[in-house]
């Protein structure tokens, strides 16, 4: 199939995405590109799969060099080269699709949504996009609502931390604001009960039994919570490990933990 010299191939599906330079597509890669065009990207089948099967209509168009299964018949499709679909990639060897997303609404809002949810999950200065990525994947599975993000933790929308959520990205609500802790106040007027991790906390799992409405709070990777956020906090709790082997877990897995207490709690409070 015939190139143009933008390296498109015309589709032979029915909805062919409109053509737009491979430099819009870069540009995704960057948190200016993101702002402007007010989308990102998703790459892989199986997290393209997640999206289309979850929020089909956030998909703007799906960019490919191969054949796709029947399942994204319904979405503009672009056909590029193998060479160019790499040079859009931020993967070493793209795993297939990439879909470019629509901006999730109300990111950078400083209300919460309507219905806000039972658990959430907040987040202080997580920097490592990585992370940020496995947690609102981790929250995503565990069925919380919606996570808080402070202006300085990595940007969810970034190539690595959309690629850590596997797809999930849009399966919770996302506020990324310096108004975190308005919102927490407004959580805690409402009769959410905050549970931070910290290092000095408590060991006792069972503070996460009997909260309705949680929330989780995580800090950076290397100070922790602030003062100010722990002093908003119901409960302090501390994962016990073996200080000889480890003097402390990964945000992400610490994450992990405190919100797999959170839901069990709540699973195991319902009334039968």
């Amino acid at each position: 199939m015939a190139e143009d010299r933008r390296g498109i191939r015309p589709s032979k599906r029915r909805r062919t995405a409109a053509a737009k330079p491979l430099k819009w597509y870069r540009d995704l890669a960057t948190n200016k590109g993101r702002l402007e065009a007010r989308a990102f990207l998703i790459e892989g089948d199986r997290a393209v799969r997640q999206v289309a099967g979850s929020h089909p209509g956030h998909i703007l168009e799906i960019v490919t060099a191969r054949e796709l299964p029947a399942i994204y018949d319904s979405f503009p499709i672009r056909v590029v080269s193998e060479e160019h679909l790499r040079s859009i990639s931020q993967m070493k060897t793209p795993q297939g699709p990439i879909a470019a997303v629509r901006w999730p609404s109300y990111l950078h809002s400083s209300r919460l949504p309507d219905p806000v949810g039972d658990r959430i999950l907040l987040l202080e200065d997580i920097q490592d996009p990585g992370n940020v990525g496995t947690l609102i994947r981790t929250a995503s599975a565990f069925d919380y609502s919606g996570a808080i993000l402070t202006d300085k933790c990595a940007d969810p929308l970034s190539p690595k931390c959309v690629q850590s959520t596997a797809g999930t990205v849009l399966s919770i609500w996302l506020r990324r604001t310096t108004r975190y802790l308005g919102l927490l106040q407004d959580l805690k007027a409402r009769g959410y009960s905050l549970v931070a991790a910290d290092l000095e906390g408590d060991e006792d799992e069972s503070i996460f039994a009997g909260h309705q409405k949680l929330v989780v709070a995580l800090g950076n990777e290397a100070a922790g919570l602030s003062h100010r956020l722990l002093t908003e906090a119901d409960y302090r709790f501390r994962i016990p490990v073996a200080p000889e082997k480890a003097e402390s877990l990964n945000v992400a897995a610490c994450g992990a933990i405190c919100m797999y207490l959170g839901s069990r709690a709540a699973r195991t409070s319902d009334p039968a």
